[in-house]
């Protein structure tokens, strides 16, 4: 799904006007927390009231991306992506300082998101994203990643940060377990996830464990035992009180409301009703709530602005023809999901189309793939122009 930028890419900048000059961050914009701890009470919306962060690093990644672009049309629509708020990927143990960085920009009026994504043989079903950390390692994850993470979050306790814990790690071992690499990752991603989940329940805190999307554990054969993963590993955690739920469509293309749905006219459609996001977790959230598990959702709208562009729902890398899509917000329409979030950092590569690169995958080399696509998490401009051309709701 991605892997790690350097540092350098991570100064606390913003884009600025289409003049293109790039100007510090105004101190008092990030003056941080709020006057007083912060709690996220069970039960509630933790981004009601609160903006999702736009945090300096993507914006830093943006604003090095513009140096050499001259289209004003461009830096303007580009200006107001790094204004967007957006998950911060922590993905190398490297990018864990990163954390108490964010905690220092992240005012009181915001709710500072980041991805917990570093288990031991992580992405065990995909080549393009796998991990720095090898199975058998989860001391290391535990001890050099998870321990460092929850000590920034504990000394920063007047900030409200949303955690989405370990994209793909649980619905991987529902529809992979046939999979070596996916067999043997089962012991650290249960244990290692249990253990993100415990460690990093903080009351400012709010975590969403990754349940993929409707069509990956959406399947009538998949619901279930989804759903069962999910909640045994919440369950083995001690059932934290800062689990609010699950994340859905992280990276991903599919639609929060469609009608027909995608995939609708498929031969093998009658097994999977769940044919856009709002299905998804109106069908999911009461198998996770049976489970004895909080079950609300947020769901990454950063890529989902156009339907119809995949040959099938496994479709994941660079999708060619994507946009961005409904800016985050709380206003869902849905009781069921508190936030649409961006996710998945627009314009930052999926995995290299270049086949004979070591981390190359099939997958981005499929037909509704964009080319040419660099490494995972490195930048590719003409893709992120065209997620600016594609964009719905459009910047303007």
């Amino acid at each position: 799904m991605k892997f790690t930028l350097g540092l350098a890419a991570c100064a606390a900048v913003v884009v600025a006007t289409p003049t293109k000059t790039v100007e510090k961050r105004d101190a008092s914009q990030a003056n941080a927390a709020c006057a007083s701890a912060v709690t996220l009470a069970a039960g509630s919306n933790p981004f009601s009231g609160r903006t999702l962060h736009a945090n300096s690093a993507y914006a830093s990644e943006i604003a090095a991306a513009m140096q050499s672009v001259t289209d004003t049309s461009i830096l303007a629509q580009a200006s107001k992506v790094a204004q967007t708020g957006s998950f911060l990927w922590i993905d190398t143990i490297a990018r864990v300082p990163l954390v108490a960085q964010m905690m220092t920009e992240t005012p009181c009026t915001d709710i500072m998101g980041l991805v917990i994504y570093d288990l031991p043989g992580r992405d065990c079903a995909a080549k393009a994203s796998n991990g720095e950390l090898k199975t058998g390692e989860l001391a290391k994850y535990k001890s050099d990643y998870i321990d460092p993470i929850a000590a920034a979050i504990k000394a920063a306790p007047n900030v409200a940060v949303a955690l989405i814990i370990e994209p793909d790690s649980l619905p991987n071992l529902v529809t992979n377990a046939n999979l070596t690499t996916c067999s043997s990752s089962k012991s650290d991603y249960e244990s290692g996830v249990a253990y993100a989940l415990k460690t990093l329940n903080f009351p400012n805190v709010a975590m969403y464990i990754d349940a993929g999307h409707g069509g990956w554990l959406g399947w009538d054969a998949n619901l279930k035992p989804g759903a069962a993963e999910i909640t045994k590993v919440y369950t083995a955690a001690g059932s934290p009180k800062q689990v609010f739920g699950f994340s859905t469509n992280v990276a991903g293309w599919n639609a929060f409301s469609l009608s027909p749905g995608e995939f609708s006219t498929a031969s093998d459609a009658k097994y999977n009703k769940c044919q856009d996001e709002k299905t998804y977790i109106d069908t999911f959230s009461p198998l996770i709530k049976s489970g004895g598990m909080p079950a609300h959702a947020i769901m990454d709208t950063g890529r989902n602005a156009v339907q119809g562009l995949r040959a099938a729902w496994g479709d994941w890398c660079n999708v060619n023809g994507a946009g961005f899509g409904v800016r985050p917000t709380s206003s869902t329409g849905d009781s069921l999901v508190d936030a649409f979030v961006w996710v998945k950092p627009g314009g930052e590569s999926d995995g290299t189309s270049d086949t004979t690169a070591d981390r190359y995958d099939s997958f981005c080399g499929h037909d509704d793939a964009f080319k040419p696509a660099p490494q995972a998490g490195q930048w590719n401009e003409a893709y992120f122009e065209m997620l600016l051309k594609n964009a719905k709701p459009a910047f303007s």
